[in-house]
């Protein structure tokens, strides 16, 4: 980890990406940890006027800092607990309003229960495993929330009748009925696989669920299988990739590594229908419309495979309609900014054939491909018409965070358009 003076001027260099951040000392001794999803963000507002007591004595004695960024919110609060138990820094403790570190507990018992523990209460369970200390709660309850989505986990002792959470599909089998041998032994192989996510054995988990869909879909069990695939991405979404947290302990500039093994895999894939010589800028554009109305589009733009929001553009267009058109009118937009917003080196559309053969009639001089939802694929046209290639490995982690962040951009302009209107009319 490179340490660096604590100032405005490097705290601007900060990607706007999850990771870690470690206040320094006059002698370069760590005094705070700290996560967030967006790091700029969030060390630039400990220059705020407005901070407490404690936080001014800690940024009054921070004359230095450094960074780890990260793929995912979840990586980052595992990474945080692991420096934490590392540096143990004195503030960690002094800034959370006198409460000690929350950790998550696996219990040890017949059927463990998953509970978040202050540090005072810790003696007073039996421990299987324990994770932490998280300084941040809210990301802590968060990302328990989401895994419990995925294996499903109980909180409670068994009891005389099924639990509320139970019948939302949270707590399944539910310790309170469970009667077999089969039930057991789903309860305790959910727990396993949290306790492997917990560990940051990401890899293992998503092995595991694709083993078990495909073993599901090859019996038939098409709903299962399906299922399963669900439990996979959101499994994904929570984590954006695979990388076990030691990783970034060993090798702080991990990600850049990272980002770029995307982006060549990405480069490997569309060869040889598409010639690029360097995929530095990646622009996606999306659509967001209700039954034609309120049409809008974004821009997102992506350097070096991580976004940057200073080039992200919205579109309110003129027509409504057919997706095909909507694209057709942004690119034609886009297309007269090349040179004061600069070129990317790729474009890609969210869609298919249609979406692509209209945005290569509006740009001629970037190439243009799209990207399917159903099965991740790439969609490129050539002289003989076009190829479909499935996105697959570290491209299509690249991919889909292109894609949900064109989405969620479209999206929000256009909820925005519509409360305007909304307004209007009252």
């Amino acid at each position: 980890m490179k340490t660096v003076k604590l100032n405005r001027n490097n705290i601007s260099s900060l990607p706007l990406s999850p990771g870690v951040y470690i206040f320094k000392n006059r002698n370069k001794k760590p005094i705070y940890v700290g996560m967030s999803k967006l790091l700029k963000n969030r060390v630039r507002s400990y220059f705020n006027s407005k901070l407490d007591t404690k936080t001014k004595a800690m940024i009054s004695e921070a004359k230095y800092f450094s960074h780890i960024a990260v793929d995912s919110e979840f990586e980052a609060l595992l990474l945080e607990a692991k420096l934490v138990a590392k540096f143990r820094p004195l503030y960690n403790i002094q800034l959370k309003d006198d409460k000690s570190p929350l950790y998550i507990v696996i219990t040890q018992e017949k059927f463990p229960r998953i509970i978040t523990l202050r540090q005072s209460q810790l003696e007073s369970f039996k421990k299987k495993s324990v994770y932490g200390p998280f300084i941040n709660s809210r990301a802590v309850k968060n990302i328990l929330k989401q895994i419990r989505h995925i294996f499903p986990f109980a909180t409670h002792k068994p009891g005389k009748r099924a639990c509320l959470y139970s019948q939302i599909g949270l707590c399944n089998p539910c310790p309170s009925t469970i009667t077999t041998k089969a039930q057991k032994q789903q309860y305790l192989s959910n727990v396993k696989q949290v306790q492997k996510t917990l560990s940051g054995r990401l890899k293992t988990v998503k092995r595991n669920l694709e083993k078990q869909m495909y073993s599901a879909s090859k019996d038939q069990h098409f709903e299962k299988a399906a299922e399963i695939l669900k439990k996979i991405n959101t499994l994904e979404q929570i984590t954006s990739s695979s990388t076990n947290v030691h990783e970034y302990l060993k090798d702080p500039n991990l990600l850049s590594d990272i980002r770029a093994k995307e982006t060549k895999q990405l480069n490997q894939i569309l060869k040889p229908e598409v010639e690029i010589k360097t995929l530095k800028r990646i622009e996606c554009f999306d659509v967001a419309h209700f039954a034609g109305s309120y049409p809008t589009s974004s821009m997102v733009t992506f350097i070096n495979g991580d976004p940057d929001k200073k080039y992200y553009r919205h579109f309110k267009l003129t027509k409504g309609g057919e997706d095909t058109g909507a694209i057709a009118e942004t690119l034609q937009r886009r297309s007269k900014y090349f040179d004061k917003w600069g070129k990317p080196d790729l474009i890609i559309v969210d869609g298919g054939k249609g979406q692509v053969s209209a945005a290569l009639e509006a740009v001629s001089e970037v190439p243009i491909v799209g990207l399917a939802k159903r099965f991740e694929t790439l969609i490129i046209k050539t002289q003989d018409g076009f190829v479909s290639k499935p996105a697959t490995g570290k491209a299509l982690h690249l991919l889909q965070r292109l894609r949900n962040e064109s989405h969620r951009f479209a999206r929000r302009y256009h909820h925005h358009l519509v409360k305007k209107a909304i307004r209007a009319e009252i």
